[in-house]
Formats: structure tokens, sequence, C-alpha cells
């Protein structure tokens, strides 16, 4: 989803929460003793990635394929991208989990953690900062399709007006997208647009849902809609599919921050 994705979907979600929860998800942030990130929601959102990429106790082992689920675009089968759904051995936070599992998993986990009273203070925290990030994360397409192509990564595209990178990079949110480049701007515009209809209809199903409609967003566009490849192997991305990309992944941004916002309300509301 990349850094500006995971700021705009926490500006979205912020939007939406109840004022109750709003002050919980504050106060749970603002107990962190952790620096990997500021304290705030927005940049909370990003802590997930940084964890992993520092390392800390073998982090980007124990948590790398928790960022997303591999489903193959050959065969769209869920169950197998997620390793079958392994269980947390009991006793185990989810923070602790199998390291071969999936984002539609953890973030189940994560939210049955945080709706839990008797969870560990600092257990607690963590669930709130992957929660933060994942469910941007499953919105991205290729963070829930692939095409034996490590969800895009191995495909190089360009595109006029846009640097040259990979497929993934394209579908990622930043400070070169054609959304724009400032995080509460995007999210601004994002929440206009959003209608109490599409609100109520964005808040149905659960993470497994959210990661198969990615997918069949991936099938059809990202994948479906790409041309063929030059005499080098690479991708140039015609206007018609840069329109395409920029419109889908404004439609996930403003779903994930929803669903975020959803989660959020549902495993702090006041009991």
């Amino acid at each position: 989803m990349g850094p500006e994705g995971h700021q705009i979907v926490a500006l979205v979600a912020q939007s939406f929460l109840e004022p109750d929860v709003r002050k919980r998800v504050n106060a749970l942030l603002a107990a962190d003793t952790d620096t990997l990130t500021p304290h705030d929601m927005a940049s909370a959102a990003n802590w997930a990635d940084r964890y992993r990429d520092a390392n800390i106790d073998n982090s980007r082992v124990r948590t790398r394929q928790w960022h997303f689920v591999d489903i193959e675009i050959s065969d769209g089968n869920l169950d197998s991208a997620c390793f079958n759904h392994p269980a947390v051995p009991g006793g185990s936070p989810a923070s602790d989990g199998p390291a071969a599992d999936c984002i539609a998993n953890k973030i189940e986990q994560f939210a049955a953690e945080l709706a839990d009273p008797a969870t560990d203070a600092e257990e607690r925290v963590v669930a709130l900062k992957f929660l933060l990030h994942f469910v941007g994360d499953v919105h991205q397409p290729l963070h829930s399709s692939d095409d034996q192509d490590r969800g895009g990564n191995d495909r190089r595209v360009s595109a006029a007006g846009l640097s040259a990178g990979n497929l993934h990079d394209f579908w990622t949110p930043n400070s070169s997208s054609p959304l724009g480049t400032d995080p509460e701007t995007v999210a601004s515009g994002l929440i206009g647009h959003i209608t109490v209809n599409q609100q109520n209809e964005r808040q149905s199903g659960g993470p497994a849902d959210w990661a198969r409609e990615a997918f069949a967003l991936s099938k059809n566009d990202t994948y479906g809609q790409l041309p063929s490849p030059g005499t080098h192997g690479s991708f140039r991305l015609t206007d018609d599919y840069v329109t395409t990309a920029t419109n889908d992944v404004a439609i996930q941004l403003s779903r994930a921050g929803v669903r975020l916002a959803m989660m959020l309300n549902k495993a702090l509301h006041a009991r």
C-alpha cells in the first residue's frame, strides 16, 4: 500500500470513528512506548512495515507473509494462499502466531484481540497498529493476488508522465500518485465523495471477502487490462489503463478507510 496510502486510509477511517472510539484509539496510541513511528493514527498505520523492516526479534521472517495473501490468478484459491488458515497456538498472542499465515487471518485475529478487554495492554496496542496497516494492505489488489510474479514486483512497467518501475509500485499510492501527493488532501477528497449508501454497502463482509474483492479487481483490471509486453518484456501502460487504475485505487482507499473504521468501532465501542 505504501506510506502515503496507509496514511490516507487511516485519515478516512478517522472521520468515520464514533467519538468515544476515537478517544480510545488515541489513548491506546498515546500509551505506546514504541519509537518506530509517531503515535497519531495516520503515522501508526505505517508501524507494521517499519517493524518488519527493522527486523526486531526476527520480525522480518516472522511477519513478512502477514502483509498479503497471494491468491493465484490461475485458480483463485484463497484457502491455499492463506496456508489453510492456521490457528494461533493456545495461550499465545496473535503477534506470536505462525509465520506462514496471511493477511485475512491476521486481521481477524488482531480484531478479536483488540475487542477483548482481557488482552494484555501491550498486545492490544500491537493489535491496533497491525489492524491500522493490514486493513489497508488487503485492499491493494496486488496484496491479494499473484500471477507468478511476486504480486507484480517482477513486472516492469512504464507510462507517460510517470517514472518507470514495477507493477506493484504502480498500483501503490505514493508521493507521485495521480491521485495527489498530500495524504490529507487526498483523504479529504475521498471522504467528500462517500455517500451514506456507499458507507453502508462497504461495511458488509469481512477480511476474506475484501481479499476476494481485491483479487477480482486485480484479475479484471490490474492483470486483465495489461497491454502486451514489449520486446524487452516490459509493459507500456496506456492512458486508459492509468485512468482505470487511478479510479480503482481511489475506490479501494475509500473502501479500506470505511471498513477500518467499522472494525475499530465494533472492537472498541463502549459496552
